[in-house]
């Protein structure tokens, strides 16, 4: 059962290096209502520095702009190439530096977990996630994305709104000090 609450603001965030999905969902009682959805587009700097400072300063705009309570962000899955590994783990801390900036908690999901919670199926296509999220959120077709990273980015607050209420198993951050107390191995 989701716990009611009287109304919440949720960032939802799919990271990216080439483009990077968000969602924000209103939450009045126990009802969602989608306020934004879209991406960041980051094909246009050549500089991964670059990159990370535009993904700060997006983020943080939308930060400012829909004042969010909680951040889900999908954590990235394990890949063959450890580049793209680390690129992509760079651009998550950005975006967690930048909620942790404004003292937003945060909760990463597994790509399986999302998938799961919106669409039954751990192995479903961004498609098929973007799909029942139409649905479920009574999204007008001509409202719905190019880039589905957009959807990923709302299937993370999604699925984050579905888990309020219930035992979370994730790591969540509630500030600087949060983090570095759950992660002292990574403070050197």
């Amino acid at each position: 059962m989701i716990q009611s609450v009287k109304e919440k603001i949720i960032l939802g965030i799919d990271p990216g290096t080439t483009i990077m999905g968000y969602g924000v969902l209103r939450i009045v009682g126990t009802k969602p209502e989608l306020l934004a959805m879209g991406i960041i587009d980051l094909r246009k700097h050549g500089n991964h520095y670059l990159k990370l400072r535009r993904i700060f300063e997006r983020v943080t705009g939308i930060i400012e702009s829909y004042l969010p309570d909680e951040l889900a962000i999908e954590a990235p899955f394990f890949g063959k190439n450890v580049q793209s590994m680390l690129k992509l783990g760079r651009a998550q801390g950005v975006v967690m530096a930048a909620a942790l900036n404004k003292d937003i908690p945060i909760t990463e999901y597994a790509p399986l977990k999302i998938k799961m919670a919106i669409t039954g199926n751990g192995k479903a296509s961004k498609g098929q996630v973007a799909d029942m999220l139409q649905r479920m959120l009574k999204i007008a077709k001509k409202d719905m994305p190019t880039f589905m990273d957009a959807t990923d980015g709302l299937a993370a607050a999604y699925c984050h709104f579905l888990q309020m209420g219930r035992p979370s198993v994730e790591k969540g951050y509630s500030g600087w000090k949060d983090f570095i107390s759950k992660n002292p191995d990574r403070i050197k």
